[in-house]
């Protein structure tokens, strides 16, 4: 059975413990330890999940060959920080790719177009020896980010976006409020996560007024309720209640894991 790894944002957390818990094809599931794998890690020791704490310069020498009989599943989660110099976001996460690809199948990345520095991922990565396949739309289109793949895409995106008729809304995930101080940073509306100050006048200034809270259906992040209500309170925003989708997340995810399973099996004939 193949090797398959997942290189993902940090801000994709829940969605990948979610595919993990609902996979009953995983052998063996193996978490790249780094410095931002602990949530993770907390999140599948709650429910239940038996996983691997690998060193990243382990990897080649523990699965490369060692997998036939196993579906190995690698998780590799990259800090969000890299978000607030795109450049180094791209650097990262095809060095990753490429230092992964050796021991691996297929490489599944959960990432968007990101301010779109990964748009061409697929492309400029397709010599290595791996099958690379980054989070898309049915129509074969990069989603643009985080927001938008756990809305349903980018028409569902736009008409969001329509819907709040020009009043200023930001946008809070379960994991964009576990971490929406350095959030604010990346994003360019402090300097600081405890910069409240500068983080309000900014928003004051661009307009902002509401948050919408984006329900994905997911409960690891135990406090989203009561962070969103604080996060409401610091900056005087109303709160709008969203619903989003895991549809693109999980098909994605479930039609790249039948391509290199079926690709596997094809090689052993």
């Amino acid at each position: 059975m193949p090797v398959m790894s997942l290189i993902g944002c940090r801000m994709f957390e829940d969605e990948i413990v979610h595919l993990v818990e609902n996979e009953p094809l995983i052998d063996e599931l193996i978490v790249v330890e780094n410095k931002d794998c602990s949530r993770l890690m907390e999140k599948l020791d709650d429910v239940g999940i038996s996983y691997k704490l690998v060193p990243e310069t382990s990897l080649n020498s523990a699965y490369k060959g060692n997998c036939q009989d196993k579906y190995c599943f690698i998780i590799n989660i990259l800090e969000f920080a890299l978000h607030a110099i795109p450049q180094n976001l791209k650097s990262e996460v095809y060095k990753a790719v490429e230092d992964m690809a050796d021991f691996s199948d297929g490489i599944l990345l959960f990432y968007g177009l990101c301010g779109n520095v990964l748009g061409k991922v697929e492309e400029e990565l397709g010599d290595l020896d791996c099958r690379i396949c980054i989070l898309k739309e049915e129509n074969g289109e990069i989603v643009d980010d985080c927001i938008g793949a756990v809305l349903g895409g980018r028409d569902a995106y736009l008409e969001q976006l329509k819907s709040f008729k020009g009043v200023g809304t930001f946008f809070l995930t379960p994991m964009w409020a576990a971490n929406w101080g350095d959030m604010l940073v990346a994003g360019g509306f402090g300097k600081d996560p405890t910069d409240v100050k500068t983080s309000k006048w900014v928003f004051d200034s661009i307009g902002y007024k509401k948050v919408a809270k984006l329900n994905t259906g997911l409960h690891y992040e135990k406090e989203f309720d009561n962070i969103v209500k604080e996060f409401a309170n610091i900056f005087e925003f109303d709160i709008l209640n969203i619903e989003g989708t895991l549809d693109l997340v999980e098909r994605c995810y479930r039609d790249f894991r039948d391509e290199i399973l079926e690709g596997h099996h094809e090689k052993l004939d």
